[in-house]
């Protein structure tokens, strides 16, 4: 390779490797304080399908994550867990960098895989939000393609490949009201999630191919944001059978301190309920070490939530100990993400769903 292309790959690399703060594309980075900074000149609103579409602005992903049931031939049935996610950096006049990253926890089998990638794309076309065709992003083999919240998404991996179809239940779900967070001296976010997504395919483990069903979940974040200083963030989306959904997140700085918690419920019509910070209490469980980076994760967790809105009592166990992602040649970093399952009661009824976790900032 030239020099001049060694050079540039490398200080893409370094724009990539940070890995502790909300809005660096190592992870979801979806994890942004909620502030009331107001914004000089107002940003538009959230368009659809238009604003589905990649966008240039600093940083941008689309994130996928789900469960998966499958009946295998012989009759059993078989549970794994997934993610998917494509990460979008722009930079200067520099060409746009694109990592990915897929993950199949294999519950039933009991073993967790994850394949990486990473893109230079000087011929990219953004449409920068002025697109009517949905979502258009792929790295060799893997894409994702989808409009108003009927998508499709292919990868494979060794011992794994997915080619599955997911329809939103409910509309996407705009964050913080209008889908716009703050950073202040950081910049801005565009944010939204489909919450529950029915989910269809084939997935072909071990060269045997089965049909899966299940549901996912999927978030869209991009915008103009740069991080702050260090730290990390635990991230919960829950899927409840009762058919609501609740995302919440703590951020840490790089003490350690929790600074900012946020907490929503999406009831059975689809409405979005910002519930008060104060009225969440989390206990860490148990705790994992990984073999590989050493850092030591929390391993389950009580949810304790008691706002006006909702009273609720959450036990989310990982399904598999082991979901960490070493994605030190994509991203540059390593974390852990994994699907977990929820017993418990949320107003005053018994419950069950399924989950997953992200952990970012204990590995470095």
């Amino acid at each position: 390779m030239k020099k001049g292309f060694v050079g540039l790959f490398l200080f893409l690399s370094l724009i990539l490797s940070s890995c502790t703060v909300p809005g660096i594309v190592s992870t979801t980075a979806q994890l942004p304080a909620v502030g009331a900074t107001p914004q000089a000149t107002p940003l538009p609103p959230i368009r659809f399908p238009e604003d589905e579409a990649a966008h240039r602005d600093l940083t941008e992903w689309w994130y996928y994550t789900g469960h998966m049931n499958a009946t295998t031939p012989d009759g059993k049935s078989h549970h794994y867990g997934f993610e998917l996610v494509f990460f979008q950096a722009l930079r200067s006049d520099l060409p746009p960098v694109y990592a990915a990253h897929f993950a199949i926890s294999d519950v039933t089998r009991g073993q967790f895989r994850f394949d990486q990638r990473r893109l230079l794309e000087p011929n990219a076309i953004i449409p920068n939000g002025t697109s009517t065709t949905g979502i258009n992003i792929s790295i060799g083999d893997w894409s994702v393609h989808g409009l108003n919240g009927l998508d499709h998404l292919t990868a494979t991996m060794p011992d794994y490949t997915v080619h599955i179809d997911l329809h939103g239940l409910k509309p996407a779900i705009l964050h913080n009201g209008n889908g716009l967070i703050t950073y202040g001296l950081g910049g801005f976010s565009y944010y939204y999630s489909r919450t529950r997504m029915a989910l269809s395919g084939t997935l072909i483990d071990h060269s045997q191919s089965v049909s899966v069903t299940g549901e996912a979940w999927m978030d869209h974040q991009w915008g103009n944001f740069l991080t702050l200083g260090g730290g990390g963030w635990d991230w919960f989306s829950i899927q409840l059978k009762n058919d609501t959904e609740m995302m919440l997140y703590l951020i840490r700085n790089a003490s350690g301190q929790v600074i900012s918690t946020y907490i929503s419920l999406i009831d059975t019509n689809a409405n979005d309920h910002l519930l008060s910070a104060r009225a969440l209490q989390v206990q860490v469980l148990n705790h994992w070490t990984s073999p590989v980076t050493h850092a030591t994760y929390p391993s389950g967790w009580h949810l304790e939530i008691n706002d006006p809105q909702l009273r609720a009592s959450l036990t989310l166990t990982p399904e598999l100990k082991d979901q960490e992602l070493t994605a030190y040649q994509s991203t540059g970093n390593s974390y852990w993400e994994g699907a977990v399952s929820i017993q418990g009661q949320s107003a005053d009824q018994a419950v069950q769903g399924e989950g997953y976790v992200e952990l970012t900032g204990y590995a470095y």
